[in-house]
């Protein structure tokens, strides 16, 4: 859309316009009803028209999304306007697209500071109740000699509350509007506030955010956390089409009143595809005589108009980025300054640029900046790009490190880049931005390695070592031991023990975290070699992390190698190490058990209370782990989601702890039977999350779908074989799901074939008797007996070779662990009871050497006992399923009809296709409904049963209950038939008549 009124004046010699126009018109066009939805949906004013500051919200956020150009700041600008004549306050922050370089919270930054301009009494009384804000205060955001240290970090728990707080206080006289544009450009960080706003609303406070719908392709990060929005209350989106052709030719005439003809018409309806600004610069380029063949020659027929020193000044603005201030124009530009306010005026006035109200200058759209500077030839741009390194650099205006870094590095100014980007990076980590900080530290040793000459006194080692804590700590581990091994490898055979010796504390640290055939306790062990008599800070981390990589294999080792380390970090003050000693030491100590959870929940505390995140990560992940372990799935869940929310405040969801916690949180929840939650919990599509999570989470997701509920999703599944190698666990779920998939078709070949080649995968990267296997040669034991009833007697004595090798596998995996006590949880006893259930079944169907009855239906209770022991859902109801073909087999039809029914019951609720085929190859049929009839009822299935019979929508009951309107719409089949009734209408009506709600 336009943005203005139309005001050129005609030439009086041609009947044209002699400069370029400013194609503009106060009329929306076509957006009417984009702008009474916000208006009206926000409470701006009531749907009939009238402002009133009155009107009753019905949703607190809205989404505003569109492709590129096709008028979302328009319909934005006027409903500013709406939002001021009703009253309220409006304030408005812009994302930018900095490229490579990133500035954390940059839009609320921008809004702080035109909060403390208009309104600096409430602002002030905020930033005193609240210093850590200060922090984003515009002014404060330059760059400065200084790093930023611990104790200046950002903590976001403190932000989002300061910032929830100063929006609270700015409502307490008028509803105030707060409008982020560009969401698509909004870094990790601005994304994450915007989620705190969005799921704590304040009083009086409305939020609008907009996004280019066309750039949120599958892997954008800000396509999930749309998804995410969108479940919560009160939180809804406006999707801007195109205008439709009819509105295309109302704007073409109010941006051009002369006649045109159907062929020009036509011409731009075609040409512009309803995208309003494409309708702008097509009208403008026919005003001067020219329809371009391409959108960048259209884009660029405005310069070509304008004077040589307009054009000098808009070429210098494409080179700033997005948005620049008057005063680094000012400092740049040779142009004195009335000549470069006349050329400012008229690309504004030309519609080139826009000014604000702040003293910046922005171009009207991004893709004509875009035009500008790629029209730039080479020896230009750096030259330009020389300009603001010059005037950045000497401190003659303000600016981030980042734009520093940016300009630096396009000027081929190496010293000036590698430094800059070594202070952005310190300033992101400050702020809690690991993946930005992760690629400036990047950007800097790229340039180190690359240039032929020296770029400074930077230790290449020191900001290695620090680029991988800021790839760790977002999650990409496997790129952090490739720029330590790098870094290694450009050591001298001579160097210093004590570089080689942090590197190597460091590799081996990673290595830690990832599967891998090296060894980190070898690593470990090299580096405290070389860091013997280096300073004691040094030689303790290096004990540390050979403790931890000897914990598992070596605990009295490892304990005493901890202790020492303990005692040596207290006696010189190492606080933060001291407390990472502890949570070692708590998961060593030799009573286990409810000492080790008290151990990691005092480290966890210690942690915190310290300020130091990724020890109080590393501690409630294990602590999380222990409950799993131990069975006790309830206070699991708990400590798992406690891990997460913690890692949101520091910006460490995808560090490695808490990404593990959420797959951990995925798996107890699905062991509980709580499916869909465990599947919207792994869904991190558009969220572009490090790839070994993207995939380790995919492979859960569809050991769900297809290994659970039966989808065939062969495609995926072979996807998910390219990963097998990278990930172990990636491995071993995708290969669980294909051996049940396997076990549900009774395919033996096909599971022997998974299992011989996942463990193959497997074992270089983890041990030989790694504890998954026992669950693996089970499930294939299962499929073989599962085949045997369709065997030949040649067929069965030639499986037989393949059940005992299945059988002496899971034996050595039992024999493994004997000696470890803290290995035989519930799960570990689930899967010993149910391999020796599956080989019952085996020698019973296969009819080779067969079991006594009793004996088969023990060996099934006992299965059945130790899942419900453990309180797995899935494994009960399959547990049961098999219980109950026995029990018909033997002879007990009452007995299998009741374990049937139970089974049935479950795997309707989890939506297990292959276990209620089984149940029917069983010929087992449901039991008739009691004549009460009574319905049974899955509490979900109740509390959506009671929306539907308040008329409720499936997407309505989606966003109250915080699930997908597809399980809601799964649901509500379940409860038709279950109440046997044809339509949402009637089942309300047959729930009342029952009583149900």
């Amino acid at each position: 859309m336009t943005r203005g009124a139309i005001g050129a004046e005609v030439s009086e010699r041609h009947d044209m316009m002699s400069s370029v126009p400013a194609l503009r018109t106060t009329d929306l066009i076509g957006r009417d009803a984009e702008l009474e939805q916000l208006s009206s949906q926000l409470g701006i004013r009531a749907s009939g028209g009238g402002t009133t500051s009155g009107v009753e919200q019905t949703v607190r956020a809205m989404l505003v999304a569109g492709d590129a150009g096709v008028g979302k700041t328009r319909v934005l600008m006027a409903l500013r306007d709406v939002a001021i004549e009703a009253g309220w306050h409006v304030v408005a922050g812009h994302c930018l697209d900095l490229a490579d370089s990133s500035l954390p919270y940059l839009p609320f930054s921008e809004i702080l500071g035109r909060l403390m301009t208009d309104q600096p009494d409430v602002a002030t009384r905020v930033l005193d109740a609240h210093p850590t804000l200060a922090r984003l205060q515009p002014g404060r955001r330059i760059r400065t000699s200084e790093t930023a240290s611990g104790d200046q970090a950002l903590d976001r728990g403190n932000i989002y509350d300061a910032f929830g707080d100063l929006l609270s206080a700015v409502a307490h006289d008028a509803p105030v509007l707060v409008m982020v544009e560009d969401a698509h450009w909004a870094d990790e960080s601005t994304r994450d506030m915007l989620s705190f706003l969005f799921s704590r609303p304040a009083p009086g406070v409305s939020l609008v955010v907009s996004y280019r719908s066309d750039d949120l392709h599958r892997r954008h990060p800000l396509r999930r956390q749309v998804a995410e929005w969108m479940r919560l209350r009160g939180v809804d989106r406006l999707q801007v089409e195109p205008l439709h052709d009819d509105d295309v030719r109302l704007l073409v005439r109010a941006l051009h009143p002369s006649t045109m003809s159907e062929a020009e018409y036509t011409s731009i309806v075609d040409r512009a595809e309803g995208n309003p600004f494409f309708i702008e610069e097509l009208v403008g380029a026919a005003w001067s005589g020219q329809v371009p063949g391409e959108l960048a020659d259209v884009l660029l027929v405005h310069l070509d108009r304008l004077d040589d020193t307009t054009r000098q000044v808009v070429r210098l603005v494409s080179v700033a980025g997005r948005q620049v201030s008057h005063e680094l124009l000012a400092t740049v530009s040779d142009l004195g300054a009335a000549e470069l306010e006349t050329a400012l005026r008229n690309a504004v006035e030309s519609h080139v640029l826009v000014a604000s109200r702040g003293g910046t200058y922005a171009f009207r759209h991004a893709l004509l900046g875009e035009a500008v500077y790629d029209d730039l030839l080479p020896g230009e741009r750096i030259r330009l790009h020389a300009d603001f390194v010059s005037a950045l650099g000497e401190g003659r205006v303000v600016g981030t490190a980042a734009e520093l870094a940016q300009h630096a590095r396009r000027a081929d100014d190496r010293p000036v880049a590698v430094r800059a980007s070594i202070e952005a990076g310190e300033e992101a980590l400050a702020v809690g931005g690991p993946s930005e900080a992760a690629t400036h530290f990047l950007d800097a040793l790229e340039l180190i390695d690359t240039s032929r000459t020296p770029v400074g006194e930077v230790d290449a080692s020191v900001l290695a070592r620090r680029c991988a804590e800021a790839l760790i700590a977002s999650g990409r581990v496997y790129k952090a031991v490739k720029v330590l091994r790098a870094r290694l490898a450009t050591l001298p055979a001579d160097g210093a023990d004590v570089d080689r010796g942090q590197l190597l504390t460091a590799l081996a640290s990673a290595l830690m975290l990832t599967d891998t055939p090296d060894s980190p306790r070898e690593i470990a062990a090299q580096a405290v070699d070389l860091l013997h008599n280096a300073p004691p800070k040094l030689l303790v981390r290096a004990l540390l992390v050979q403790a931890q990589s000897l914990a598992g294999w070596h605990q009295d080792e490892a304990r005493a190698i901890a202790l020492d380390a303990l005692e040596l970090a207290e006696r010189h003050d190492l606080t933060s190490l001291a407390v990472e000693l502890h949570t070692t030491v708590a998961g060593l100590d030799p009573a286990g058990g409810s000492s080790a959870s008290a151990g990691w929940r005092a480290a966890a505390e210690r942690a915190r209370h310290a300020g130091l995140l990724e020890p109080e990560l590393r501690a409630l992940y294990l602590l999380g782990r222990l409950h799993h372990d131990e069975g006790d799935l309830d206070t699991a869940i708990a400590v798992y989601r406690e891990t997460i929310e913690r890692s949101e405040v520091g910006g460490l969801v995808w560090s490695p702890y808490p990404a593990e916690a959420r797959l951990l949180l995925a798996v107890a929840l699905t062991h509980q039977g709580r499916l869909d939650e465990a599947w919207d919990l792994l869904d991190v599509s558009g969220q572009n999350p490090p790839m070994v999570f993207e995939w380790l989470f995919f492979a859960h997701q569809m050991l769900i779908l297809i290994g659970i509920r039966g989808e065939p999703k062969p495609q995926a599944l072979e996807r998910l074989r390219d990963y097998w190698g990278t990930d172990g666990l990636t491995a071993v779920t995708s290969a669980s799901a294909e051996l049940l998939r396997a076990n549900a078709a009774g395919d033996a070949e096909t599971a022997i074939e998974v299992y011989d080649q996942v463990v193959a995968t497997v074992v270089p990267l983890w041990h030989d008797w790694f504890q998954a296997r026992l669950r693996l040669a089970t499930l294939v034991i299962a499929a073989l007996a599962t085949a045997a009833a369709r065997q030949s007697v040649d067929e069965r004595e030639s499986a037989r070779a393949e059940v005992e090798r299945m059988l002496s596998d899971g034996g050595r995996v039992i024999d493994f662990y004997a000696p470890y006590d803290d290995s035989h949880g519930p799960e570990y006893r689930m899967w010993v009871a149910r391999r020796s259930a599956e080989h019952l079944r085996w020698r019973w169907l296969a009819q080779v050497d067969p079991p006594s009855g009793d004996e088969l239906v023990a060996a099934w209770r006992a299965a059945e006992e130790a899942a419900v022991t453990y309180g797995s859902v899935p494994e009960i109801a399959q547990a049961r399923v098999r219980l109950a073909g026995v029990l018909r087999a033997t002879g007990d039809p009452a007995g299998a009809r009741e374990v049937a029914d139970l089974a049935r019951r479950a795997a309707h609720e989890l939506r297990a296709r292959p276990l209620l085929d089984e149940l029917v190859a069983q010929g087992s049929a449901p039991a008739p409904e009691p004549a009460s009839g009574e319905v049974a009822l899955t509490p979900r299935e109740s509390e959506i049963l009671a929306l539907v019979a308040e008329g409720r929508s499936n997407g309505e009951i989606g966003k109250q209950l915080f699930i997908s309107t597809k399980t809601v719409s799964v649901h509500v089949s379940n409860i038709l038939a279950k109440l046997d009734a044809a339509s949402r209408t009637e089942a309300a009506a047959v729930a009342r008549r029952r009583g149900l709600i």
